[in-house]
């Protein structure tokens, strides 16, 4: 099947199941371009025909989450304070503030697994490589790290979140952080 026929059966079903993921219509056009370019280039290794739409859909939900990735916030070292004057402020500044002190509240395993890789410069491997533990172990650390997130923040700030995750109304302001 040519990419030509693969576009007219899959562009517009794919365009809306990236939307559902991704908050900025441009954006996920972006992301349908690349899932296109990667089906080009990737279009010798399907074997089985029949499989088509999981592995095309597989290469879309891959560059979702690569969007995602490049989309990580960057903070310091520490992850201690971020000024008024760092991008970071600028998109949810009241969100971020509220944010340090859960962090800080983590146990030291947790805090330190996701300053490393979530919000550092360090993959999942090189982190587990870093602390000779393997690379399960780091990620089970950054998953309970997010969940022990979440039930702080759900038990301060009254968070509604929609079946993806992302945040759809909070009253961060009544946040006593």
């Amino acid at each position: 099947m040519t990419t030509e026929v693969i576009w007219a059966d899959f562009g517009s079903k794919l365009l809306s199941f990236i939307k559902a993921r991704v908050n900025n219509p441009e954006n996920a056009e972006d992301i349908l371009q690349e899932v296109f370019i990667k089906i080009h280039e990737k279009s010798n290794q399907l074997k089985d025909e029949r499989k088509l739409t999981s592995w095309i859909y597989q290469i879309t939900r891959n560059a979702i989450i690569d969007y995602h990735r490049k989309k990580k916030i960057p903070v310091t070292s520490e992850f201690t304070e971020l000024s008024s004057d760092t991008p970071e402020a600028d998109l949810t500044p009241q969100f971020v503030k509220c944010m340090i002190p859960f962090v800080k509240e983590l146990p030291d395993k947790y805090r330190y697994a996701l300053e490393k890789t979530v919000y550092g410069d360090l993959s999942q491997k090189e982190y587990a490589e870093e602390l000779n533990i393997t690379y399960s172990a780091v990620k089970s650390r950054v998953q309970r790290a997010r969940q022990m997130l979440k039930e702080l923040f759900t038990e301060c700030c009254s968070i509604k979140t929609d079946r993806y995750g992302n945040i759809i109304s909070s009253a961060i302001d009544d946040c006593s952080c």
